[in-house]
């Protein structure tokens, strides 16, 4: 199954997302701000980056066009706790493929990241 790498720095979001899609089959990595994902990006592909816009180092924004950079072809979904946040990531829609409003529940992060990787 895919590979997703979880950019999140609140930790009890990052443990849900990772343990809702690994319950899901799919394999995960986490990272707590943008900067460590983008060294993870750096040193792997994955099927999928799902991250935060928030974030402490580099926030999601940023870490999209990083990503989009080194693999362009890897689909990128976004997450956020701030409506004014999704508009921003709206500004993006050739990069990313969905915004998802936290919170949301199970369903709504699995049919978003079946979504993104289809």
């Amino acid at each position: 199954m895919a590979n997703i790498l979880v950019a999140e720095d609140d930790p009890a979001v990052r443990d849900f997302v990772s343990r809702a899609l690994e319950a899901h089959g799919y394999s995960v990595e986490t990272a707590s701000d943008g900067g460590a994902a983008l060294e993870e990006l750096q040193q792997r592909g994955y099927d999928l980056l799902l991250t935060d816009i928030m974030m402490p180092v580099m926030d999601g924004i940023a870490l999209a066009l990083q990503a989009a950079e080194l693999h362009p072809h890897m689909p990128i979904l976004m997450m956020t706790g701030y409506s004014g946040q999704k508009e921003r990531a709206h500004n993006l829609d050739a990069l990313i493929e969905d915004v998802l409003l936290k919170p949301f529940n199970l369903d709504q992060l699995r049919k978003a990241v079946s979504a993104a990787l289809s």
